[in-house]
């Protein structure tokens, strides 16, 4: 739930009244914020210097801080020619990138302009990002630190360069076509046109949101504008593992957004899982267990395996579908079943059709890989009907 305060920055010292929707500007910046309560102050400054006097703007500041940051906002405020809104949501719904979005919606002006509230990004560069737009008629303008012109000298330390320069290749390697054109899809400053944006479609998962823009949002159009990265203002910020595996998780939800490629990777997590199977089976076997016997349970490892990845990578989105016990029971049942299927199969193929044990079995492999596939899909990770009717009363 999100609390909403406008404060003009004519309104002087009289106390906050009713939520005033701002008039619209050329621009909306939406700065998402958690905990930048020593660096608001200097980015509204920044602003007041540099946009005003070339762009009529609003600030949108979407709020996760645990902090006064939305008081100082509210306070420095005051000196601000422009409207500034602070939205403070009580839950980080999908993260900076959620934040993001919530902005998106909030913005009364036809150009969006993201920016983050730590004094990285400038803003004397934001009626450039706009004009780029206008002179190219895109949807969407990113502020490049790799293109001529633009650095990352902000990234402080190699390591974080480093990460920086393999979170681009991985993610222009997986989304070849849908990146073409964007040298920085990290970016975190880019101006997006309202209109060529539906947020529904959005949903984001941490800080990646231009890269969610530019896959789910697909945008006719895009150019780029060459920045330089500032240090920041005050206090750090350190990139950590969690960020590092939401950003792995978000790539592979973008990525298997197609049922072709979520059978591939389907395919991939399937062939993994035959080494805890196999060495389970070698594990039960030395240990003096029947062959038979150790061919179900090691099976069971291989499953388990399975359904590890493929919960975290392959269908994360739609577990809250169904209770995890619930998940978990018919996922088994459908491997396991795959086992009792194969061999009738096989036995009819040659039989009925007259095909070679090695064809055959090839065949049954595919067939009862695609069942398979198409059974954990619309069996475990679609909603039930009782579900489905609680969304749509």
């Amino acid at each position: 739930m999100s609390q909403e305060s406008t404060v003009p920055g004519e309104l002087g010292d009289r106390a906050l009244g009713p939520v005033e929707v701002p008039e619209p500007g050329a621009v909306t910046l939406v700065v998402p914020t958690f905990n930048e309560s020593a660096n608001v102050r200097r980015l509204l400054h920044r602003i007041t210097e540099s946009v005003p006097a070339r762009l009529p703007c609003e600030v949108v500041f979407v709020d996760d801080s645990t902090d006064d940051t939305p008081d100082v906002i509210r306070e420095a405020a005051k000196d601000c020619p422009f409207p500034v809104t602070v939205l403070h949501r009580e839950e980080a719904v999908g993260g900076l990138g959620g934040a993001v979005v919530e902005g998106i919606r909030a913005a009364s002006s036809d150009w969006v302009v993201v920016m983050d509230g730590d004094c990285r990004h400038p803003p004397s560069l934001v009626p450039e990002l706009v004009a780029a737009g206008e002179r190219a008629n895109a949807g969407l303008v990113v502020a490049s630190r790799y293109i001529g012109g633009g650095s990352g000298a902000g990234l402080a330390g190699g390591h974080r360069t480093a990460v920086s320069r393999g979170a681009t290749w991985l993610a222009k390697a997986l989304f070849p076509r849908r990146l073409r054109g964007i040298s920085d899809p990290m970016s975190g400053f880019f101006a997006v046109r309202r209109g060529a944006v539906t947020a529904g479609v959005l949903r984001p998962l941490g800080h990646e949101i231009l890269l969610e823009l530019a896959v789910r949002g697909r945008p006719r159009t895009v150019t780029e504008v060459p920045f330089v990265l500032r240090d920041r203002f005050a206090g750090e910020s350190e990139p950590t593992a969690r960020e590092g595996m939401r950003f792995l998780r978000h790539l592979a939800g973008l990525r298997t957004e197609s049922p072709l490629a979520r059978m591939v990777v389907f395919g991939l997590i399937g062939l993994t899982g035959f080494v805890p199977n196999l060495a389970a089976l070698w594990a039960l076997t030395e240990a003096g267990v029947h062959y038979l016997p150790a061919e179900i349970v090691a099976n069971q490892f291989g499953v388990a395996w399975n359904f590890l990845l493929i919960e975290t990578l392959l269908f994360r989105e739609r577990r809250r579908h169904r209770h995890w016990a619930d998940r978990t029971a018919r996922f088994t049942l459908l491997a396991n079943a795959d086992l009792v299927l194969r061999l009738p199969l096989i036995a009819l193929l040659v039989a009925r059709f007259g095909m070679a044990a090695l064809p055959a079995t090839a065949l049954a492999l595919v067939i009862t890989f695609v069942l398979r596939f198409v059974g954990t899909e619309a069996l475990v990770y679609l909603p039930s009907r009782s579900r489905k009717a609680r969304s749509t009363a």
